[in-house]
């Protein structure tokens, strides 16, 4: 069904399920390293393999890291939590149990408030909970990786044990049209802010963070909710928008045929973006809770919760409303700058290192952006630091570059090829500013346009830009178009 019909006829109902995955340096229960890329099933132990016999001991800097994000979503933390043994079986799941939390998280009732385009939307937080991750499923014989095509799927116990924190919010009524936007524009927020806390990396394309998408419809007035599906760990925030808008698009349509949504998880798939459904949850869920008896409760003192509050950094929404306001950025700026990925710290850093607000975010958000997207890497990976950036921005200031030359040192800076001096020396990019010169490159421009000197000089001043890139061309760019212009004027007057 058309989506602007879906939304004439129901109301949307919103459900987010996060999982963020810690950076500490070993897993969750066990020593094991967590680092990412190894080769498979060699970071495991008997721990993490769950083998008999072995016990787990709570990893302190996970259970200070799931402080840290519970305060920054406005919760409450309890001073008495516990884990528990969530039973079933699958592949990845090496004891055939997760040890996670269930009725008494270590965060509860918070709520994230975010504004798009003016609009304010409040998410409502349930809870957030410390658990381990799951191994990795590697899918063979496809052209994807995915399992949609795969002939067999391998087992990397190498993730099995890295702790995870939970994020689930309570049913998000009130968003309209704009549900999936709002649920693109949370992840974004989450991804932000434990990046700020320094807890996880939160690469999504690496799994750090994945979302379990629920989603539910109700006939317009209707104040009972609908049958909800689960789209389990889309990994971008593009497709957590996306699948959203499909799956509503989806139930619309069976609802409005007279058939009935089932509950279930169901699976995005990325390359045709459309689900398909994954496994039934038409009976309630019971995983068979446990408290899991190897592991003692914890109990953060109330002294440790109030030393971690005061040492929360100022968190990326706040950030980004004091600098919109240094910087006079107008609304629809400062989203691009949210647009792209680690953008607003790499423009803050510009700023300090000397260049004015306008100037760095020109730079960060077309072109190392552009060059950051063909390289196919993170923005603060491109290769180019904020104080190099500044120093070529200084240099177009002081009319040693302009901007097309500063475009070619900045794409030879990010290519490895030295600094911005360096390079503007070695090939001589440094604009021409010998007057005569430049006076000698306007003449001949001159004697080779009679036609566009003659309207010049007849009052069309504009046509002097025809002269302006002859001229341009001529220099090899090496030229600063602005005192070329005054140039083509007082010969033409």
């Amino acid at each position: 069904m058309d989506y602007d019909e879906v939304m004439r006829r129901f109301d949307v109902v919103l459900g987010l399920e996060v999982h963020v995955e810690l950076n500490t340096r070993s897993k969750m229960w066990c020593g094991c390293s967590t680092e990412f890329g190894a080769e498979p099933n060699t970071h495991t132990c008997p721990v993490c393999l769950g083998l008999p016999g072995s016990l787990p001991v709570v990893n302190k800097k996970a259970v200070e890291a799931a402080i840290r994000i519970g305060l920054s979503l406005g919760c409450s933390i309890a001073p008495w939590c516990r884990f528990a043994r969530k039973q079933y079986f699958y592949p990845d799941m090496p004891k055939n149990y997760q040890v996670s939390q269930y009725d008494e998280p270590i965060a509860f009732d918070g709520e994230v408030t975010l504004e798009l385009d003016g609009e304010r939307y409040v998410v409502p937080i349930e809870r957030a909970h410390m658990e381990e991750d799951a191994g990795k499923s590697v899918h063979m014989g496809g052209s994807t990786g995915r399992i949609q095509g795969s002939d067999y799927s391998l087992m990397d116990y190498n993730r099995a044990g890295v702790p995870l924190i939970e994020i689930v919010t309570k049913p998000i009524f009130g968003t309209g049209t704009r549900g999936p936007e709002v649920a693109r524009a949370y992840m974004a927020f989450l991804r932000d802010m434990v990046r700020a806390l320094g807890v996880s990396e939160a690469r999504m394309e690496q799994g750090n963070l994945r979302c379990d998408a629920n989603v539910s419809l109700m006939p317009k007035g209707s104040t009972q909710l609908g049958t909800r599906s689960e789209t389990k760990n889309v990994n971008s925030l593009r497709s957590v928008e996306a699948a959203l808008r499909y799956e509503i698009c989806r139930q619309g349509a069976v609802l409005a045929a007279g058939g009935r949504v089932k509950q279930e998880t169901r699976m995005w798939n990325e390359t045709g973006e459309f689900t398909t459904s994954g496994r039934s949850k038409e009976q309630a869920e019971d995983y068979r809770y446990l408290p899991e008896p190897d592991l003692v409760p914890v109990a953060p003192s109330r002294e440790w919760v109030e030393e971690l509050r005061a040492s929360l950094p100022e968190l990326p929404a706040a950030k980004a409303a004091r600098l919109r306001k240094e910087w006079g950025f107008s609304e629809l700026e400062m989203r691009d700058i949210h647009g792209s990925e680690g953008a607003l710290d790499l423009i803050e850093a510009t700023v300090a290192a000397g260049a004015d607000p306008a100037s760095a975010r020109k730079w960060w958000i077309t072109e190392l952006a552009r060059q950051a997207n063909e390289a196919g890497v993170p923005l603060a990976e491109v290769g180019v630091s904020a104080e190099q950036v500044a120093r070529v921005q200084r240099l177009v200031d002081a009319g040693s570059l302009n901007d097309r030359l500063a475009r070619t040192v900045l794409a030879a800076v990010a290519a490895g090829q030295g600094e911005p001096e360096v390079i503007i020396e070695r090939r001589g990019l440094a604009i021409v500013s010998d007057e005569g010169a430049l006076a000698a490159a306007v003449a001949a421009a001159i004697e080779a346009n009679p036609g566009v000197a003659e309207k010049i000089r007849g009052g069309k001043v504009q046509a002097a830009g025809a002269l302006i890139g002859a001229v341009m061309k001529q220099m090899h760019g090496k030229a600063d178009a602005a005192r070329v212009r005054e140039l083509v004027l007082e010969q033409l007057s």
